[in-house]
C-alpha cells in the first residue's frame, strides 16, 4: 500500500531522514520505533506532505506522492494523528469530528463513519458538545484518532498515541487501534513504549539518527539482543 525508498529529508542544513526506505502492506499495523529525535515524526510528516522530501519517491497504492499537497494526500486515503493530538480546543467534539470530514461530500457516509466513530468511543458521544479543550488527555487522544478516522482513510499514521497517558488508557488506546485494524484500516505506527507497539504490530522497523537499523517481524525485534537493550529494558 505505501513504498518509501531512499527517502532524505533536511531542516536546514540538519539532515534529519537519511535514505529511508521502508514498505507498509494492506491491511497490516506496521510499527516504526526510535529514541527521541530519531526522525520517527519527520518521517510521519513528510509522508502527509506536511515536509518535503529532497531526495527518493514516496509511493501510495502504485501513485507517486512525493510532490503532492498535504490536502490532496488525505483526499487519496491516508488521514495523520499527529503528536500532541492537535485538536481544535475552541471546537466542540462534534465539530472537530465533522472537520475530519472536510473533504468529503456524501452525507450519507459521514453519518456512518460518525457512528462508527461513537461505536468505537461512546466517551465523545457522551461529550458531542463540550469544548475539545476541556476534554481530557485520553478524551482528546480519542478525538484526534476519530478526527482522523473520518475522512474514511485506507492508510492511519499514528503518531505517539500513548503520550502522556494513563497506563490503564494506554491498554484502552491499543485496543481499539488493533479493532481499527480489524475494521480493515492499515496502520503506520509511531509509538515510544516499543512493549505496547510490538504487541500490536505485524512488522516493525527501528530507525536511529535519521536511518532505517533493523527491520523484521514484531517477534524477531522482540527476540533481538539490541532491541531488548534499547527499547525493551533488559
Amino acid at each position: 500500500m505505501l513504498s518509501l525508498e531512499s527517502i532524505d529529508v533536511f531542516y536546514g542544513k540538519i539532515h534529519a531522514l537519511k535514505e529511508v526506505s521502508l514498505i507498509v502492506d494492506e491491511g497490516e499495523i506496521v510499527t516504526l520505533i526510535g529514541a527521541n529525535g530519531a526522525g520517527k515524526t519527520s518521517l510521519l510528516r513528510t509522508i502527509s506532505g506536511l515536509v518535503r522530501a529532497k531526495n527518493g519517491v514516496i509511493r501510495f497504492r502504485g501513485e507517486d506522492i512525493t510532490r503532492r499537497r498535504a490536502e490532496e494526500i488525505v483526499a487519496m486515503g491516508i488521514s495523520h494523528v499527529p503528536e500532541g493530538r492537535r485538536i481544535f480546543a475552541n471546537l466542540t467534539v462534534k465539530e472537530n469530528l465533522e472537520m475530519g470530514a472536510f473533504l468529503r461530500k456524501e452525507k450519507a457516509g459521514v453519518q456512518e463513519d460518525l457512528e462508527r466513530v461513537f461505536a468505537l468511543f461512546p466517551r465523545l458521544k457522551e461529550r458531542l458538545r463540550q469544548a475539545a479543550g476541556t476534554l481530557s488527555g485520553g478524551e482528546q487522544q480519542m478525538l484526534a484518532i476519530g478526527r482522523a478516522l473520518m475522512a474514511r482513510p485506507k492508510l492511519l499514521l499514528l503518531d505517539e498515541p500513548s503520550m502522556g497517558l494513563a497506563p490503564v488508557l494506554v491498554q484502552t488506546i491499543f485496543s481499539i487501534i488493533r479493532e481499527i485494524n480489524e475494521q480493515k484500516t492499515t496502520i503506520l505506527l509511531i509509538e515510544q513504549n516499543a512493549h505496547m507497539a510490538l504487541s500490536v504490530a505485524h512488522r516493525a522497523y527501528v530507525i536511529e539518527t535519521g536511518r532505517i537499523v533493523l527491520s523484521g517481524t514484531s517477534e524477531e525485534l522482540r527476540q533481538s539482543e539490541k532491541v531488548r537493550a534499547a527499547y525493551l529494558g533488559g
